[in-house]
């Protein structure tokens, strides 16, 4: 499973929405959608700010968080943007990893280590 950061703006039919049917009718709305697609809502939280709901859920893949970003976008009620998330571990993978680059501007390509 692979876990992303899932935040959504409400729009004027969100928000009408929301004041009808309140914050935990939400939450569980947003669990059975991802339960429906093989995931499992890790975290579900309204925010101020940027994002008016911050959420994380594990899914089987990347092609089962891009349908739910654009389902729910579909439906009217909010916009959606999805962050992937990667382990400490994983993090400390990809600090090993090397790579053949060569950056912009016809400068040579150089072997790059983190």
């Amino acid at each position: 499973m692979a876990k992303f950061m899932v935040q959504a703006n409400y729009t004027d039919k969100g928000l009408e929405g929301l004041l009808k049917e309140g914050g935990s009718k939400r939450r569980e709305a947003v669990d059975h959608a991802v339960k429906s697609l093989g995931g499992t809502l890790e975290a579900f939280y309204f925010a101020f700010g940027e994002a008016d709901v911050v959420g994380i859920a594990d899914m089987p893949d990347n092609v089962s968080a891009a349908a739910f970003a654009l389902l729910v976008t579909r439906a009217g009620g909010a916009t959606v943007k999805t962050t992937v998330l990667i382990t400490p571990e994983e993090a400390d993978q990809a600090t090993q990893k090397t790579m053949d680059y060569r950056p912009p501007g016809g400068l040579p390509g150089v072997e790059v280590h983190l």
